[in-house]
């Protein structure tokens, strides 16, 4: 019977109790179930040692001298909130542990308490301090999957993005994310979500440009029985199903001008009417939205309201395009070479220096979307622990430099320092090819102390291949 109570769950529990043999008939009882006891005879015991030690579970008798059980359970939960604990109680005192359970008890056991139970009631609390520490641990393993600290980039230009993210994640401001395609529009979207208080809710993608006028309406606004042909049963919305989280409009501008002026009214009001509705349904949704194109002139020429241009304009955040970040290439091609050797099951394989050197040659019309796909098809077809030149596409074959030449200039929607930045990593990938990849001999091409080249080779996020 015991082993059924608490088999599968083994904790740490501090047992509190000024009478000493109580305790340590607990503590063997525990002990003896495969748990880890803590024993302390009062609450300032008790606080001292969870300031130090993590525990699962804390078993805390309500008479206690000094500070008093009730007391010493309102500072556990300032300590955390989250510690489920276990009152131990006489049966006179029950109307004190029922109090206390109103102050954030999990159970309580009246004395002389029966073996069974007391392990039953303390192997169900273990299970709920696991279910929220797992839970912690997805949020957090969630979090740090689309936190913007993850979006990778040592651009200024990234840099100042980042902060904005975090600047404005926390508010529920509307935001317009602008950028080419391949960009990462929607990456910035998540991580807006993910860092915001609407974290634990809804995250729905719109893709407006995929659908008919009078689709993209219903699946928006849901519909009611009958509202239309085809109509045969009520339909949630999007919008419904997005309540208390978010909403991401990807290229808002493909939107109908019909469409416009409802989701203006979202916007206004928080409201809207479903298809064939006669109630206005209210709700509680962040708008996110995103365009590669120029909504100004889409105003000017009247394919898109002004006036939803301007609720939707309040915070722009404005993504460069790959062509002019291309100090990010080095980081951003070793982050999908991790990424698709962990998806294929091998260890990630080097860059080579030619390669790494073919890749910053090109400008990337399809940005860091074509970037990600060159690395992901260089990881299928390559089996050995290098990616050479013959694994990248034709198209980034052509017209390659032969020597350290900038592949930007200032000007170009480039700075003098990252122009300077790029040409430097040219001259440390040239160095290496000509070394054969040896880096000692490689700073001695450069005049360069091996520690000063292996630490320039780091900031530009270069990796040589092995030797």
């Amino acid at each position: 019977m015991q082993g059924e109570a608490s088999a599968d769950v083994h904790g740490r529990i501090l047992v509190v109790d000024d009478e000493e043999i109580l305790r340590e008939v607990l503590g063997e009882l525990l002990a003896a179930e495969g748990h880890e006891p803590e024993l302390a005879a009062t609450g300032e015991q008790a606080l001292e040692l969870l300031r130090e030690t993590p525990v699962d579970v804390v078993v805390l008798d309500i008479m206690l001298p000094g500070i008093g059980g009730i007391q010493t359970l309102e500072q556990i939960k300032r300590l955390d909130p989250d510690l489920p604990v276990v009152m131990l109680t006489a049966y006179g005192s029950v109307e004190t542990a029922i109090a206390a359970m109103k102050q954030g008890a999990f159970e309580y056991i009246t004395k002389p308490f029966k073996n069974d139970e007391t392990l039953a009631v303390i192997g169900n609390a273990v299970r709920q301090r696991r279910l929220v520490e797992e839970n912690r641990r997805l949020k957090r393993t969630l979090k740090e999957q689309y936190s913007f600290n993850a979006i990778v980039g040592k651009n200024h230009r990234m840099q100042r993005i980042f902060r904005l993210i975090e600047q404005v994640a926390p508010s529920r401001s509307t935001v317009l994310i602008v950028g080419e395609s391949g960009t990462g529009k929607e990456l910035v979207a998540k991580a807006i979500h993910h860092n915001s208080t609407r974290a634990d809710r809804s995250f729905v993608t719109v893709n407006s440009g995929s659908m008919p006028s009078d689709l993209l309406e219903s699946n928006l606004f849901g519909h009611v029985k009958g509202s239309f042909t085809g109509a045969i049963a009520t339909k949630k919305g999007l919008f419904q199903v997005a309540d208390q989280g978010t909403i991401f409009f990807d290229e808002i501008g493909t939107v109908g001008i019909d469409t416009q002026s409802k989701l203006l009214r979202v916007i206004q009001e928080r409201e809207f009417m479903p298809i064939g509705g006669i109630k206005t349904q209210k709700v509680d949704v962040r708008i996110l939205a995103a365009t590669n194109v120029d909504l100004k002139e889409q105003v000017l020429s009247g394919t898109f309201r002004e006036d939803l241009y301007y609720r939707l304009n309040v915070i722009t955040i404005e993504l460069p395009p790959l062509r002019e970040r291309k100090d990010d290439i080095p980081l951003l091609a070793n982050h999908f070479l991790q990424k698709y050797a962990r998806e294929n099951k091998r260890e990630p394989p080097d860059i080579t220096p030619q390669a790494l050197q073919l890749l910053l040659n090109y400008d990337w019309p399809g940005n860091v979307r074509e970037l990600e796909n060159v690395i992901e098809r260089a990881i299928v077809l390559g089996a050995g622990d290098q990616i050479g030149p013959e694994l990248i596409p034709d198209p980034l074959q052509t017209g390659a430099p032969p020597g350290p030449t900038p592949t930007a200039f200032p000007g170009d929607g480039m700075s003098f320092k990252e122009a300077v930045s790029q040409y430097e990593a040219a001259l440390l990938l040239k160095a290496l090819d000509a070394a054969d990849g040896v880096q000692k001999r490689a700073a001695e091409l450069l005049q360069l102390k091996p520690t000063t080249f292996n630490e320039m080779l780091k900031r530009h996020g270069i990796r040589p291949s092995r030797h």
